[in-house]
């Protein structure tokens, strides 16, 4: 840039703002910034365009929804409505960010180079998977990774939690509101849950420990059926029947792209200014699971979106006239 830092001149695919991520923080966004006219680009990802929820069968605590709705068929509405008002949605990867300056650089799978004023980041999180076969072809067939979204559908059914932390406690006791019984299988003895939580776990007469166990195998044809325990002291295994089995051994924020650019937290998020969505990056947002350790609802990562739309819009908002003419009308990319 040669004349100051709000010089844009020259550069003919500058756009106010690319959002990257689309789940329902990144399709929020969407929604609530090309309705304030800022045109938006969104990188959905070519191969998990729609976020965990294309995972998802039915989603029964979306508000709106109160016969309840297919995940797939929800993330379509998200977009649907995000297009409605002028998003325009692309199927590539992010390969590469450049965020520092006025500019930011976003290079896809493709090879095109997108470049904003603004960015927002909502890639979202990934649960941790045990890779043992039967999990991924039972997925959202008795298998979850999320008690608040699945439980009900296990009222009166045998069903397991393997993890040994805080989450995998607070899971198993929450599932013992709808099912039978409920089974915390961990591969040691000792669990890695504050005393607290596992107090409650042990006080709960629903809940039975399973202790140096490691599932080696998920069964069933259209639902889980069993598992195929193996003892990690002994190396015998067994075989226990269940209608769900819950994983909770963490997840993982996807923030690949932004390390070494974008501070972080203990737990990995992005870390924000307080209760917004602002980076330590000037034009630089996050949004959904990518900076919420807890929560991870869609509903919460919608919310989120939400804010992300809105300290942008403020951003832009603040830079001066010429600049924001040089990125008002929808640019035509460029290859790299």
């Amino acid at each position: 840039m040669c004349c100051s830092q709000y010089d844009v001149k020259g550069i003919s695919n500058v756009r106010q703002l690319i959002i990257i991520g689309s789940g329902p923080a990144g399709y929020t966004a969407a929604i609530y910034a090309a309705r304030a006219n800022l045109s938006p680009l969104l990188i959905a990802s070519s191969v998990e365009a729609g976020g965990e929820l294309m995972n998802t069968t039915d989603v029964e605590n979306y508000p709106g929804f109160p016969e309840g709705v297919q995940g797939p068929e929800l993330m379509g509405l998200f977009q649907a409505q995000a297009e409605r008002f002028g998003t325009e949605v692309v199927l590539d990867d992010v390969t590469k960010l450049e965020l520092d300056g006025q500019v930011k650089k976003v290079t896809l799978g493709s090879g095109r180079v997108e470049e904003a004023l603004a960015v927002i980041y909502a890639t979202g999180s990934a649960y941790r998977k045990l890779g043992v076969e039967g999990e991924d072809r039972l997925s959202g067939h008795g298998v979850s990774w999320c008690a608040t979204c699945d439980g009900f559908f296990f009222r009166e059914k045998v069903i397991a939690v393997v993890g040994g932390g805080d989450s995998a406690m607070e899971e198993a006791t929450f599932l013992t509101r709808f099912a039978s019984k409920v089974y915390i299988i961990h591969r040691s003895e000792t669990l890695r849950a504050s005393e607290i939580m596992q107090e409650r776990a042990r006080q709960n007469p629903k809940i039975e420990f399973l202790l140096n166990k490691v599932v080696e195998k998920i069964d069933g044809d259209a639902l889980v059926t069993n598992v195929v325990l193996r003892d990690t002291v002994d190396g015998g295994e067994s075989t226990l029947d269940l209608n769900g089995l819950f994983i909770a051994v963490g997840s993982d924020p996807r923030v690949h792209l932004v390390h070494g650019q974008l501070e972080l937290t203990a737990e990995g998020t992005i870390k924000v200014d307080g209760r917004t969505s602002k980076t330590d990056i000037p034009g630089v947002f996050a949004a959904g699971d990518v900076l919420d350790p807890t929560y991870r609802q869609a509903v919460t990562a919608a919310g989120s979106g939400t804010v992300a739309a809105l300290d942008t819009e403020h951003y832009l908002a603040s830079l001066p006239k010429d600049l924001l003419a040089e990125a008002s009308a929808t640019p035509t990319a460029v290859p790299a």
